[in-house]
């Protein structure tokens, strides 16, 4: 079980904060610390939910990579605010993050796009993300067809592809402890000041 943790253990910069849980994560060797539940809602308001991986953080928000034309880019055109949750079972922690989210620059894109294996970067190019296919084979074909156009030369990242950044004016960090006892601390951002409060379980 967690230990309880005072409020003065905890920074007035709820970045600081993460990163200082993140980094406890990465050396307790937690199984994917970057996984995160993104949450975004349609036109009508119903909310879907699925798992990312963040690929970056500074002091302004959270960047994930995905396809544009996927139903999370389709729903983020129609609503740009969204959800992320950490969960690290083995520290008994949970961060939640709301947020505005924005596209971030071509260059940042390309950047990253370069840095992924060629399989992946391949298979960006060819996925029509949360379209309907026919079987398994049809993009297995549009692999290999990719892979011959090219002749060799590395692809481009295509339009459909890239990163977005969660900007985040509400974050939540929980600790676990014993009897349901649990610690929440809660940040919000007011007129570009962040306040923090702790809440009951």
């Amino acid at each position: 079980m967690g230990k309880n943790i005072p409020d003065e253990d905890f920074f007035s910069d709820p970045f600081l904060q993460f990163a200082k849980w993140y980094g406890e994560a990465e050396k307790l060797k937690v199984k994917e610390p970057n996984a995160m539940a993104f949450a975004t809602v349609d036109s009508y308001g119903h909310p879907s939910l699925r798992m990312v991986l963040l690929k970056g953080f500074n002091s302004k928000g959270f960047v994930f990579f995905t396809n544009y034309e996927s139903r999370k880019g389709k729903q983020l055109l129609l609503n740009p605010y969204a959800a992320l949750t950490f969960y690290w079972k083995e520290q008994e922690r949970q961060i939640r993050l709301e947020g505005k989210v924005k596209k971030i620059s071509a260059r940042e894109s390309d950047h990253y796009f370069q840095t992924r294996s060629l399989e992946s970067r391949i298979n960006a190019c060819i996925s029509p993300q949360s379209c309907l296919i026919p079987d398994r084979t049809f993009l297995e074909v549009l692999g290999e067809s990719l892979i011959w156009d090219l002749n060799g030369k590395s692809p481009s990242r295509p339009d459909t592809w890239g990163g977005y950044c969660l900007f985040p004016h509400r974050i939540e960090f929980w600790q676990g402890r014993p009897h349901r006892l649990h610690d929440r601390i809660c940040y919000t951002l007011k007129q570009r000041t962040w306040i923090h409060v702790r809440l009951a379980p």
